[in-house]
């Protein structure tokens, strides 16, 4: 399953013109900065290692620049940023999650690194004001991130969480991740201090290795019952 996508459109490397573009986007940030700000970080981490040294400073001004809102004058970085996407070659990025699990799927055939990034960061800086922050700070730590964009790259960015889509939806709604584990619908959100520590106490009694569940699996079930407690206990 897609859960972000987002095409970016890019002159061609013999082009004499040097342009961007973005495409459509699939980038869901509310409450941000969600799959959608993983996405965009993840292209801004995978390609910025291979940025000229010389456009790497321009890149940090652009970001401040779309973080804050600003009007951005064009050419910015040696590209001009426009809506016109005609005589452009499109390169599609998208996160999936598989069985669970979060996959990049990374389209490098055409494009040079610095325009993957501005597709990036031009796509970033269209978001609402209240989204953006959550988002430009995932991409400052992807820009300086110094491997491969791979399940540690993920694990960094959410903030130390396992490379799932149930660790996704704790980052980017830790609430509402701890309500679906706890099993308390969107009335939960109002649940009681003393329910949630009831509910802990048995589902904790349920998750234990003597009532049937694997050693690795009751471990990982306590850890996040611990979490979503936590989480409860903090917001109620």
């Amino acid at each position: 399953m897609i859960v972000a996508e987002l095409e970016i459109y890019h002159s061609r490397p013999i082009a004499p013109t040097r342009r961007i573009a973005i495409g459509s986007a699939h980038l869901p940030v509310d409450p941000a900065p969600g799959a959608g700000g993983l996405l965009l970080a993840a292209i801004v981490g995978r390609h910025a290692g291979n940025v000229e040294g010389d456009l790497r400073e321009d890149l940090v001004w652009l970001i401040e620049d779309l973080a804050a809102g600003r009007r951005i004058p064009q050419p910015r970085v040696r590209h001009r940023y426009q809506t016109d996407r005609i005589g452009l070659s499109r390169s599609t990025h998208q996160l999936h999650s598989i069985d669970g699990e979060l996959r990049f799927d990374f389209d490098d055939e055409s494009g040079r690194p610095v325009q993957q990034i501005l597709g990036a960061l031009y796509a970033a800086g269209r978001l609402a004001p209240e989204h953006r922050d959550p988002v430009f700070d995932a991409i400052r730590h992807a820009l300086v991130w110094p491997g491969a964009v791979d399940d540690r790259f993920i694990s960094e960015v959410m903030g130390g969480r396992a490379p799932t889509s149930a660790a996704l939806m704790a980052w980017n709604d830790p609430t509402a991740w701890a309500l679906d584990i706890f099993g308390f619908d969107d009335e939960g959100r109002d649940v009681s201090k003393r329910s949630v520590q009831k509910r802990f106490r048995t589902l904790l009694r349920e998750a234990h290795p003597d009532h049937g569940n694997a050693d690795d699996e009751a471990a990982q079930r306590i850890n996040d019952l611990t979490e979503a407690r936590r989480i409860l206990l903090a917001t109620t």
